[in-house]
């Protein structure tokens, strides 16, 4: 599974014009579930996430996670919107490949179940629609964006 993270200062998803999701700070996650994926992807890119210290402490230093924030009353909505261009493989030719995107109803099917666990682990979950033509619109805090993927279990050989 992979995952963009951007630390943002506010966020929102559109989809024709209306806003569908929207976050005051905290977190845009920007995810696409791959070939192979499983819930066990979707669960430990979650887990990671919610504890990844990438918001500043009093001095200033990245100690922080969206948990501490949430803890301390500031700022700290997660915002998940399901992006299958971050599987795109630009190795051969001009035009992206994604191939090693799942297919839809599985991707579909894994960034729910992805929603439904941070929306049982967070209180302050936003999305925008799989498959919809979305207009996402947002103020990186830094900038702080980092990549993030959770490879499946290799096969057994």
């Amino acid at each position: 599974m992979i995952g963009l993270l951007q630390r943002v200062r506010e966020a929102r998803v559109c989809i024709a014009g209306e806003v569908v999701g929207e976050i005051d700070g905290g977190l845009l996650l920007l995810v696409c579930a791959e070939r192979g994926d499983t819930e066990l992807q979707a669960e430990k890119l979650l887990t990671k996430l919610l504890k990844l210290r990438i918001f500043s402490d009093e001095q200033g230093k990245m100690n922080l996670s969206l948990q501490d924030r949430l803890a301390a009353a500031q700022p700290a909505g997660l915002l998940i919107v399901s992006q299958f261009t971050l599987a795109a493989d630009t190795s051969a030719g001009n035009r992206p490949s994604f191939t090693q995107a799942a297919p839809p109803a599985e991707g579909e099917r894994l960034y729910d179940g992805l929603v439904q666990r941070a929306r049982s682990l967070h209180p302050h979950v936003q999305t925008g629609r799989f498959g919809a033509d979305m207009q996402v619109e947002l103020v990186n805090d830094g900038p702080v964006t980092i990549p993030m993927r959770i490879a499946p279990p290799a096969s057994p050989t």
